[in-house]
Parts: structure tokens; C-alpha cells; sequence
């Protein structure tokens, strides 16, 4: 941050900017926990204003609790819950709705009075005014996703639309980190680049994507409950492929719907990022590329790797399944930064 303290005139945007990056995390963190917590069919109703105040009364608290009571979910997953026990999970679907009010009204009003005072980049507007839109765009999408759990025969979210929300959530998150480092690197030259393109900047552009579709197949076993099966490592039952892997027809189900080819798929596709960090190694060397970055994202790859077999081992406890969903959030965001700074990077 000390392009920040060099360039005072960009410092107001700048902190806006991180103070965002800093709510979506922590969303996407109380998201995970109402997840893992069963807590999001706990609020049945969407109500953008009246929704803001929780039950302030006895009599309300008892009137929230029957609406939940009528939902699949209750006599699935909570039949024998008291009034104390509604109360906990309200809590959790409650905070991640206020946090959700809090990220719309922390950027609409700062957005718009940069963008009249002229402190915004006129070249990067375009990117302020996508996140404004998929900020909302992501209410909707909550909502879509819980309205999937309210339906008969469902006892909890539909996997596909909770893969949606947590990717929207990341691909904003995202957008805020490039906007940041561009507000820090405005006055900088070196992002005039000459000569010819190394393939370290393809790489990790494709390294990027390969972190993001995990986050997606994350939240495919969060939905679907897949880290509760299978807990041995490196086999899975003392079989590299799982027995049942392909047991849903057509075959494009076994991706989204079945447990066995879930965790398969969650596990190889650890196994490819970590092949495609050496890669990046080979590459940056060769290319004399800056590697603090580098170093960042391989340290915190090797940490969430090691942090999933043990999630996987321990049966998925809820403490170890949100730190390693909050890890998740650090290596995408140094994927970025590798992106970042391999931009930089040419051969003349």
C-alpha cells in the first residue's frame, strides 16, 4: 500500500476500494458458515426493507419459527429444534443479509460521489459501474438460491444455484482486487509494456481460471455434502477412482449430483493447480519474472492442500470447513496478483 501514501490524491478511492475487497470476504466467509450451519431456509421470505430489524418480540420470534416450520427442511433437518435452537441459525441467514445491505450501501454512495467529484479513472469506469451492477445482480441471485430450498421435495439449496451465488461473490471480489492495483499503479509507466508477450502471462491467466472453477466445485461439495464421505486420503475407500463414480445417467450428472465423482473431481483438480504452480516456476525463472507473488500464491496453495486432506480426514468440521474456505479466498486473490505481475513481464 505505499503507492497509496506516495499518491495521496488516489488514497480515498484506494481505501474504498480495499474496504469493499474486505466486506465480500467476509461475506463469502458468514455465507460459508450459514451453509455449513443449515441456517439458510431459517429467514423464508425476501424482504429487502422490512427484513433489515431481526424479531424484536417473543410473539415475532415464535411467528418466524412457524414460517420455517412449514418449509422440508425442518422435518429433515431439524425436527426436535426449540425456539432457542431457530434463533441460531436465524442469526446466521440474518448477519448474511445485513452484510449483503452493508456491501450495496458501502459502494452505491461512495461510487457515485467519486464518479461526480471525477476521482475515478474515466478508462476503468466501465469496471466501477460492472460491479455496482453484479452487486445487485447478487441480491437476486441469494435469493434465487433460497427460494430453490423452499420448494417441495427440497431440503436444502439447489447445489447449482448455491455454485452460482459463491462464483458471483468471487468474480466480484476479483474485480475489486484489479481496480484496487490499478487506483495503487495509476501514475506508474511500467504498465506500458514492449517487446513480445512471455507465456508466463497465458499461464497465469489459465492458473486464475483453474482456481476459480475449484472455488466452484467448492461449493459443489458444500452443497451437496460430498466432504462427509470418503474420509481417507490418498484413496478414497482404498480405491483411487471411487467406486459409483459414473453411477448417474446421463454422465454430466455425476458431476453436480453424486458424492463419489464430487470429491474425485475436487481432489484432481487440487492436483492440477499444484502441477500448474510448478509450471509457473519454470516459466517466471526463465523469464526472470518478479516472484514475491509467485511465492505468496505456491505458500498458500501448499497450506490449502494440506488444510483439505486434514478437513477431509476430520470429517469436515465446521471450524476447519471455513478456514478452508477463507483460504480458498487468499489464493484466488494471489492468483490475481501472480496475473498481475506477470503482465509485466516481457521478452525482447
Amino acid at each position: 500500500m505505499s503507492r497509496m501514501s506516495a499518491n495521496p490524491q488516489h488514497r480515498p478511492v484506494a481505501i474504498w476500494l480495499l474496504v469493499m475487497i474486505l466486506l465480500v470476504i467476509a461475506i463469502i466467509v458468514i455465507g460459508g458458515a450459514t451453509r455449513l450451519t443449515n441456517s439458510g431456509l431459517s429467514i423464508t421470505e425476501w424482504a429487502p426493507i422490512r427484513g433489515v430489524l431481526p424479531p424484536l418480540s417473543n410473539a415475532q420470534w415464535v411467528a418466524e419459527f412457524e414460517k420455517y416450520k412449514k418449509i422440508p427442511e425442518f422435518m429433515a433437518e431439524h425436527p426436535d429444534m426449540d425456539l432457542a435452537g431457530f434463533k441460531f441459525i436465524y442469526f446466521w441467514e440474518w448477519s448474511h443479509r445485513q452484510v449483503g445491505r452493508l456491501i450495496g450501501l458501502a459502494y452505491v454512495v461512495p461510487f457515485f460521489f467519486f464518479l461526480l467529484k471525477g476521482k475515478l479513472p474515466k478508462g476503468s469506469v466501465f469496471g466501477y459501474v460492472s460491479v455496482l451492477f453484479l452487486i445487485g445482480l447478487q441480491g437476486a441471485i441469494g435469493w434465487w438460491m433460497v427460494h430453490s430450498g423452499l420448494q417441495d421435495g427440497m431440503v436444502s439449496v439447489s447445489q447449482y444455484r448455491l455454485a452460482i451465488h459463491l462464483g458471483m461473490a468471487f468474480l466480484i471480489l476479483g474485480i475489486l482486487f484489479w481496480l484496487l492495483r490499478d487506483q495503487i499503479e495509476r501514475p506508474r509507466s511500467s504498465l506500458t509494456f514492449t517487446g513480445k508477450r512471455s507465456f508466463y502471462t497465458p499461464l497465469a491467466i489459465f492458473t486464475v481460471g483453474l482456481v476459480y472453477l475449484q472455488v466452484l466445485a467448492g461449493a459443489i461439495v458444500a452443497g451437496t455434502h460430498s466432504g462427509k464421505t470418503f474420509n481417507t486420503w490418498p484413496l478414497m475407500d482404498g480405491r483411487f477412482v471411487p467406486d459409483g463414480y459414473a453411477m448417474m445417467s446421463p454422465f454430466w450428472r455425476n458431476v453436480f449430483e453424486n458424492t463419489a465423482a464430487i470429491q474425485f473431481n475436487h481432489r484432481m483438480l487440487a492436483y492440477v493447480i499444484l502441477g500448474t504452480a510448478i509450471c509457473l516456476w519454470v516459466s517466471a525463472l526463465r523469464q526472470k519474472a518478479r516472484i514475491g507473488a509467485l511465492l505468496a500464491f505456491t505458500g498458500l496453495l501448499l497450506w490449502q492442500v494440506c488444510l483439505g486432506i486434514w478437513t477431509l480426514l476430520a470429517v469436515a468440521p465446521l471450524n476447519l470447513s471455513l478456514l478452508h474456505q477463507f483460504s480458498s479466498i487468499l489464493v484466488f486473490l494471489c492468483a490475481m496478483w501472480v496475473w498481475r505481475n506477470s503482465r509485466k513481464v516481457t521478452v525482447l
